[in-house]
């Protein structure tokens, strides 16, 4: 029979694998996952890398589309107060146009007109996050402001362009309508409507060119509000669409990586066993000597 003089090695070799045995139990256990590394499975953490590339994707796409929806909503009820402004305007100018009016009157109303005409410009520079709703492209500065010099005394300073932002792969949405388009389009400048009404009420003469001008801007901005109704329900649609995909890419990343806790809680158990009979093994082995192997 031969007799290992020197089995410390082989015990010390045993207790480390136990204790790697141990440490992997644990870190199962707290972690939930059974892949807490690359070398624990490499495939599998192959294409765990590709699935959280993905969810990091899909997240920032639904962070882009909350935002984004929160500020069509700002614009479309902004169009809203835009409406009922003109609504005013509207009536106002009917009342006006009776003829059975005061001078006194009809300075008030002109007083209310211009209110109501500040508050149109005041609606139209409206600010979301720090950035104008209507100046097209150029977010940063004041769509309109007052100038003497333009026949409807207001000046738009913004552009034509329209922001698109990628809400899903190949998939961009417009975020905006510039001013131009809304407020001072050709027939249909509520601006100009809005002067014109106030110089019929001043006259006291003219008043059907500019009812029938205003009415025109109330019609197709309310035309244009459905931009606004449609991108909110696409939003929706791809939103409801990027959270089954992130719940998909969840569950995907569980059955790869999860944890079996019974089986984890039982390999602790064993490899605590392990360990414990390995301590025991080399404390009996610093006692012997020789002669207790050749009994």
């Amino acid at each position: 029979m031969r007799v290992n003089p020197n089995p410390m090695p082989d015990y010390l070799a045993a207790l480390n694998v136990s204790r790697e045995a141990e440490q992997e139990a644990m870190a199962e256990m707290s972690s939930g996952r059974r892949v807490n590394r690359p070398s624990d499975d490499p495939a599998a953490s192959a294409i765990l890398v590709d699935n959280h590339d993905r969810t990091t994707l899909t997240t920032r796409y639904l962070t882009s589309l909350g935002l984004l929806q929160s500020q069509w909503q700002t614009a479309d009820s902004t169009l809203g107060s835009i409406e009922t402004a003109l609504t005013r305007a509207l009536s106002l100018g009917v009342e006006g146009a009776n003829g059975t009016l005061s001078d006194a009157d009809r300075t008030a109303i002109v007083g209310e007109l211009q209110g109501i005409q500040d508050q149109l410009l005041s609606l139209a520079n409206t600010e979301f996050q720090g950035r104008y709703l209507f100046a097209g492209t150029n977010t940063s500065t004041v769509p309109f402001a007052k100038d003497a010099a333009q026949p409807s005394g207001i000046r738009y300073d913004g552009n034509s362009g329209v922001n698109t932002v990628e809400v899903g792969e190949g998939l961009q949405l417009a975020v905006n309508q510039p001013g131009s388009q809304l407020f001072t389009a050709a027939g249909k400048n509520m601006f100009q409507g809005m002067s014109d009404l106030i110089q019929a009420m001043q006259s006291n003469s003219g008043f059907d060119s500019a009812i029938n001008s205003i009415r025109a801007s109330f019609d197709y901005i309310s035309a244009q509000r459905v931009f606004y109704g449609n991108t909110m329900n696409q939003a929706q649609a791809q939103s409801t669409y990027l959270n089954n995909a992130k719940l998909q890419l969840s569950q995907q990343e569980n059955t790869l990586a999860g944890a079996d806790v019974e089986a984890a809680a039982s390999n602790l158990v064993n490899s605590e066993n392990s360990i414990n009979a390995t301590l025991s093994a080399i404390g009996r082995f610093s006692q012997m000597n020789l002669f207790d192997f050749l009994k």
